[in-house]
């Protein structure tokens, strides 16, 4: 099979090395050299700066694109019209317009799309869906992740100032760069019914973006969560707590673990001496690394080039993510709820 890589920045090399360490060699890049990582490792692949040119030349089966956000569309329309397959980065782009164009093309060629959310690859959080969609949980009332990360250490080999996450004009904003949470809460929880968003920015970081964000989310299953992202937390920390009628799960992706309190009495019940939960702990595979999420990933979209797989995140789940995003603007925007759109 042949790929077209579009953007070679940090995602697009990490694409690219995953692709061959797959056994993928025929691979295309489409370059601006705008990138600031070392070139030695791109050696010896063929180089082209058009897109049309590319397609039309080497005839790629695949496309990923993973270039800055607000260009995402430039470059998934043309690929999609062309009859490639796609791994669409996340967010699928900064805003809902042309991305009907893209899901009619899509439609019409009958290629497949993947959205690049890689969490929904990692075993713990498939481990915390299977407890929950088997009843462990009891019924579910609450959800809450926070993330922050420190964006100047994100990337040390760039200046974060000139990154895609510090510019409103690449499609930057901590709620979009660390979207994540927006696909994987919905992957284990169901549809968002509305929210309420407090954003902006605080700290004394150089960006001309939202550095912050507290997001209440109402779920169409009537549970309650909330979603914090920032741009400025040392040291960085990802956790998840759900918490049901039956027990609660924490995760951390410090470590990968998941822990599973269940409570051995019934809820609504009452003791002087109560029983201590019941606590069961789920680890990650020894040797358990980030980029297996991005490796399972990879794997997965050879599987759907094939035609062996339908894609398990699909161009509507990125849209929808994408839109419970921009619903945390329009909240902060307006000072008031924001219901999402069925």
């Amino acid at each position: 099979m042949k790929f077209l890589i579009a953007g070679l920045g940090s995602i697009g090399r990490r694409h690219f090395r995953n692709l061959i360490a797959l056994g993928e060699k025929d691979i295309v890049l489409l370059r601006t050299r705008k990138a600031t990582l070392p070139e030695d490792e791109l050696a010896g692949y063929s180089v082209e700066t058009d897109l049309k040119k590319a397609l039309r030349k080497h005839k790629p089966d695949a496309v990923i694109v993973a270039n800055p956000t607000s260009m995402h569309l430039d470059i998934a329309i043309p690929a999609a019209e062309a009859g490639c397959h796609i791994l669409l980065e996340k967010p699928v782009s900064h805003s809902l317009e042309r991305l009907d164009v893209l899901q009619k093309a899509a439609e019409k060629t009958g290629i497949r799309i993947l959205v690049g959310f890689q969490f929904r690859y990692h075993p713990m959080l498939n481990k915390a869906r299977e407890l929950i969609q088997s009843g462990a949980l009891g019924k579910v009332l609450t959800v809450h992740t926070h993330w922050g990360e420190y964006l100047p250490q994100w990337h040390p080999w760039e200046d974060y100032r000139q990154s895609y996450a510090a510019r409103a004009e690449l499609g930057g904003g901590v709620i979009v760069t660390l979207t994540h949470p927006l696909d994987y809460l919905r992957y284990l929880i169901g549809e968002v019914d509305s929210l309420w968003s407090f954003n902006g920015h605080i700290s004394p970081l150089e960006v001309n973006v939202e550095d912050v964000a507290e997001i209440g989310l109402k779920f169409t299953s009537g549970a309650l969560g909330g979603l914090h992202v920032n741009y400025f937390q040392r040291p960085p920390v990802h956790r998840l707590e759900i918490v049901g009628t039956d027990g609660t799960l924490h995760w951390d992706n410090a470590d990968g673990i998941l822990y599973s309190y269940k409570m051995p009495t019934s809820f609504g019940s009452f003791s002087e001496n109560p029983p201590p939960a019941f606590m069961e702990s789920f680890s990650p595979p020894e040797g358990f690394e980030r980029n297996q999420l991005f490796v399972a990933q990879t794997r997965h979209f050879l599987e759907v080039v094939r035609g062996e797989s339908e894609p398990i995140c699909g161009l509507q789940d990125g849209v929808m993510a994408l839109r419970v995003a921009l619903a945390a603007y329009e909240s902060q925007k307006t000072g008031c709820s924001t219901k999402l759109e069925k």
